[in-house]
């Protein structure tokens, strides 16, 4: 992993490389100034390469072009869209952290810099961006796999509303994208509570407005990464999960289900609050036939139709043969907001 380093001061920058040495981290470029950064991390240039670091630390306080100026430019650059990128500023100039996440920033830490508090940061950063590596791996392969399906091409197996993968698309890759010695399979269907009352009360742009901001924001959970998102035309999207079982396919059910509503998008027609909700339902199985992996797809989509015509905002959970999960503990009575205990048989 390389790290760039990019401060005015050299004594900061010297603590801060010291720093990462200690903890492991040998492989690090320093930068005097926002332009030298962008020099040395190519900025602005078109082409294929791969990024030439892995993460950046910003101080924000520079002169010419400060940290803000330097993470927006950065982040403009398609390369460096994922890069986690920690701004370093000091307690009396908190004010423009608020323009860096703006600008892209991913995190940050104050001067004078803690040594545990900054390495624990940056590993924690460059997980996320290990697991958003393998995720594009992942989706490489679903795009080869679906240029061979049915001869259709990448641009008609993308959701224009979402950016997702079309629902066929998820199908074919059901049936023909796994082994028969794959482990368990879980499939998540997520449905916006109410949609076609937003859609008549909003409008068709309004609401793929709506759906692309919950694909982007299902899509930023380090959860699901490895795991594959695709959205029907209605507006219910799927998520296939490869090796996950009914523990784990919960929790990400859950999680799913909280971040949409942490997205507090407003809803007139909504029953149970202002803002936009979701049902989602998780079917947990072997899935060592391609049948039986439709199979999971059908029962979770059958299963949140239900969840959404009981009231919605609920998570509901069940294995492929209809029994509920067997987990290490009971399924919590605190995964609807409403407090029912919602996990169907």
């Amino acid at each position: 992993m390389r790290i760039i380093i990019v401060d005015d001061s050299e004594d900061s920058r010297d603590l801060t490389e010291g720093a990462l040495l200690s903890a492991g981290y040998t492989d690090i470029v320093t930068a005097a100034s926002g332009w030298e950064a962008l020099k040395i991390l190519d900025v602005g240039r078109t082409t294929d390469e791969a990024p030439t670091v892995d993460i950046a630390l910003l101080d924000i306080v520079m002169p010419e072009m400060d940290g803000v100026e330097t993470c927006a430019r950065i982040r403009n650059d398609p390369r460096y869209g994922d890069l986690p990128i920690i701004m370093v500023t000091s307690l009396d100039d908190m004010n423009s952290l608020a323009s860096a996440f703006v600008a892209g920033a991913t995190d940050y830490v104050t001067k004078p810099v803690n040594r545990i508090e900054l390495v624990a940061r940056v590993r924690a950063a460059l997980r996320l961006k290990q697991e958003l590596d393998r995720r594009k791996a992942r989706e490489r392969e679903l795009l080869t796999f679906l240029s061979s399906w049915g001869n259709r091409g990448e641009g008609t197996s993308i959701d224009e509303a979402t950016g997702l993968f079309v629902g066929e698309a998820a199908e074919a890759y059901l049936v023909h994208g796994f082994s028969d010695a794959e482990d368990e399979l879980s499939v998540l269907a997520v449905r916006l509570d109410r949609l076609d009352s937003y859609r008549d009360a909003n409008g068709e742009a309004a609401t793929h407005s709506v759906l692309a901001q919950v694909a982007r924001a299902l899509g930023r959970i380090p959860a699901t990464v490895g795991v594959v998102a695709a959205a029907y035309r209605n507006g219910m999207i799927v998520l296939v999960a490869p090796n996950f079982g009914a523990a784990a396919a919960l929790e990400l059910a859950k999680t799913v289900h909280g971040t949409v509503q942490k997205l507090r998008l407003f809803h007139s027609e909504a029953v149970a609050s202002d803002f936009v909700s979701a049902s989602v339902a998780v079917v947990t199985g072997q899935g060592k036939r391609d049948i039986e992996r439709i199979q999971l797809l059908i029962q979770a989509i059958s299963k949140v139709r239900q969840a959404a015509m009981a009231g919605g905002n609920r998570v509901v959970a069940m294995m492929a043969d209809g029994a509920l999960p067997k987990l290490a503990a009971p399924i919590s009575e605190n995964i609807m907001l409403n407090q029912e205990t919602d996990a169907v048989a």
